[in-house]
């Protein structure tokens, strides 16, 4: 049985540049994404606020599409069935 192969060394430069890297990275990148995922939850937090206000919305918005139907439709059958005048001067009178 032959033994495993060596595992390669890092020199300590290598390990610190690494961990350099990532903690850079962190300090750089840690405010925009506090700041989206607070900016999410402001956003969840109106949504659940608004959510049934959207719902009583989604109810009345038919019915009174259908009311202002009706009552267009009953104004439009108790119109005058006479001529109306639209004040045009009469260019055969003279």
């Amino acid at each position: 049985m032959s033994s495993p192969p060596p595992r390669p060394t890092r020199s300590w430069r290598t390990v610190v540049g690494w961990t350099a890297a990532v903690v850079a990275c962190g300090a750089c990148c840690a405010g925009p994404l506090l700041g989206a995922s607070g900016g999410l939850a402001a956003l969840f937090a109106v949504a659940a606020i608004w959510v049934p206000a959207l719902a009583g919305l989604a109810v009345a918005a038919p019915l009174v599409g259908y009311l202002v139907h009706r009552r267009r439709r009953a104004a439009a059958r108790r119109a005058a069935q006479r001529p109306v005048d639209l004040g045009v001067p009469d260019v055969r009178r003279g």
